[in-house]
């Protein structure tokens, strides 16, 4: 009886529930683009691509492949430095593979103007291994890394035509089993999309095995409108059959590709996918996937799901929000547009010190921008920021992306004003627009309202300023929300209680 008791009351309250719980689609209504994830143990461990935002290679954890928790980023600085310190828009971190190999996390990641870097941990939140560059080489882009039953290592990976000239194939190279060196110079084409009718784009490939099968699970058909693959052989070269195993079909829900096979801590296997959805970027969601005469059949019949019964395990905490209220050191949802300089930023007494950098007007360009996802399909953001100093010639709090806009102060020969600036197609030179309002007091409370159509409105003190614009996605990635500062290099702009809410 005392043997039944201890066992009741270690048995944890999310088991005992008569009904399953169930999870909606998108799991994760934020930009993490190309997620690989993997269980070790009764963890799961999520990966995304973070171009040229700095830290990048940011590192998520779930209980449960629902809610996710960002528990910081495994690539402190972009490399090379030197060019990273520029900003490098749509270059950077591609679609990474993240592994558990030997008793370590392995992270391969793409550069398609470098190579493939790969960095290893002991503990999933560091710290990680500096970045070493395994493969050099232009346009190699989306490894996968496979260690087979033999000991053997390989590499397969995809192409970027943009920088190789050429796309749409697959190409497989050995590896030393310790992730030293490269054994193959060339390596071996085993999937070539140019042969399968209808077929463009083919990348992002994950490599597996099981029940005597390689499987290449492998989007193509571009970011917005494309499909899964899943490709299956006997033997590692080839040849290999196909079948597309998830795609838009009657659903909202447009290019359903590009992520991660997951199984469960009960066997049950499960399909992590993004959707781009303009200027909320690649959003995640989560499919179940069953096996069907050695096929895997994802979602319902092959089509994304809405909703669905959930895997296995204790709820996660959700994902946490970017709200800082700058205590001791900046939240982990921020990231730079470029390699930063130690003295960007700095708290003290509870407020966020932005140094007023020199630069140009179009904001595009310049790097000294700190910027998080969008977080939710409709939110809401504010923040205070001081009386800026005569040295500070602008700051505010911006939503940026190929279109953008700001609300903040900004100098003039009596001193700071209230304005609200936009300026459209920032690529091309923009010139930007402008509305006014008298900044009065030493405090000045900054908001913005996105709606669930991405419709962009800020307001200064409570007050609507300027007029209503549309948030457009940056180079590969959706819009961010952001702070940032301009002028003479020593003055600082100060922020304080940046807030998000829902």
């Amino acid at each position: 009886m005392r043997l039944l008791l201890i066992l009741l009351l270690a048995w944890p309250a999310w088991a005992n529930q008569a009904e399953p719980r169930y999870y909606q689609n998108p799991i994760i209504h934020a930009d993490y683009a190309d997620p690989d994830a993997i269980r070790v143990g009764t963890n799961y461990y999520l990966i995304a691509s973070s171009f040229n935002e700095v830290p990048g290679l940011p590192l998520l954890t779930s209980t449960d492949l629902v809610h996710w928790q960002l528990v910081g980023h495994a690539l402190p600085r972009n490399v090379p430095d030197a060019h990273y310190r520029q900003v490098q828009h749509g270059n950077g971190v591609w679609a990474p593979a993240l592994r558990f190999h030997g008793g370590r996390f392995w992270i391969f990641y793409p550069d398609p103007d470098f190579g493939i870097y790969v960095l290893s941990a002991t503990d999933f939140r560091g710290p990680w291994s500096p970045p070493r560059l395994l493969l050099p080489g232009k346009g190699i882009i989306d490894p996968a890394p496979f260690w087979d039953d033999d000991g053997r290592a390989w590499l397969l990976h995809g192409w970027a035509k943009s920088r190789a000239g050429f796309n749409n194939v697959l190409t497989l190279r050995e590896m030393a089993p310790d992730v030293s060196q490269m054994l193959e110079d060339e390596g071996q084409l085993v999937v070539d999309g140019n042969r399968l009718p209808g077929f463009r784009t083919l990348e992002g490939p994950k490599l597996y095995k099981k029940d005597g099968y390689y499987y290449i699970f492998a989007p193509a058909g571009g970011v917005k409108e494309g499909w899964q693959t899943v490709f299956r052989s006997r033997q590692l070269q080839g040849p290999y059959q196909h079948r597309i195993t998830l795609a838009q079909g009657n659903t909202d829900i447009n290019g359903p590709h590009q992520g991660a096979w997951v199984t469960a801590t009960d066997g049950s296997d499960w399909f992590i996918h993004f959707q781009d959805k303009g200027p909320y970027g690649r959003i995640t969601h989560l499919e179940p996937m069953v096996w069907r005469q050695g096929w895997p059949v994802m979602g319902n019949e092959g089509e994304p799901v809405a909703r669905h019964p959930s895997p296995p395990g204790p709820p996660s905490t959700a994902l946490a929000r970017g709200s800082d209220h700058f205590d001791k050191s900046l939240a982990l949802a921020w990231q730079w547009n470029a390699n930063p300089s130690e003295d960007w930023a700095r708290i003290q007494a509870g407020q966020l010190h932005l140094k007023a950098l020199a630069g140009p007007d179009n904001l595009w360009q310049v790097p000294n921008l700190l910027l998080q996802k969008f977080p939710a399909q409709a939110f809401g953001a504010e923040v205070s920021l001081m009386a800026p100093a005569q040295g500070v010639r602008r700051a505010g709090l911006l939503i940026y992306g190929s279109d953008y806009g700001w609300v903040g102060a900004e100098q003039n020969a009596k001193g700071p004003v209230l304005v609200m600036v936009l300026c459209q197609k920032a690529k091309q030179g923009c010139r930007e627009q402008r509305w006014q309002a008298p900044f009065t007091g030493q405090v000045a409370r900054l908001g913005v309202q996105v709606n669930a159509a991405a419709q962009v409105q800020f307001l200064a003190n409570g007050q609507p300023l300027g007029p209503p614009f549309t948030a457009q996605p940056g180079r590969w990635i959706g819009a961010r929300i952001g702070l940032f500062a301009q002028g003479d290099g020593q003055q600082e702009a100060r922020f304080d209680d940046f807030s998000l809410h829902f």
